[in-house]
């Protein structure tokens, strides 16, 4: 096993983790970026007002997008536990 070819896996599986997790962090973003304008505009300096519609948002994403990323994460761990014998060499 070289160490290009570490290399490649670990960049394949921060690629499925990337993958997995970019729906939740860009509505996060998206919720989180809409509560500072309100904030902003408002000068309402609450700071449950920004934590609790990220958390209720991230969790509805998970919801919505669970089934795909789980589809994701196995599709990945079975390429990898299937080709595990050319790993052992």
């Amino acid at each position: 096993m070289s160490a290009e070819f570490v290399i490649k896996l670990a960049g394949e599986a921060v690629y499925t983790v990337l993958k997995a997790s970019a729906p939740m962090l860009i509505i996060a973003l998206v919720i989180g970026l809409v509560i500072s304008v309100f904030q902003a505009t408002t000068q309402i300096q609450e700071q449950t007002l920004a934590f609790v519609p990220k958390i209720i948002a991230v969790l509805l994403s998970i919801l919505i997008f669970g089934p795909w990323i789980l589809t994701t994460l196995v599709e990945f761990t079975s390429r990898l536990l299937n080709n595990l014998h050319k790993y052992i060499s």
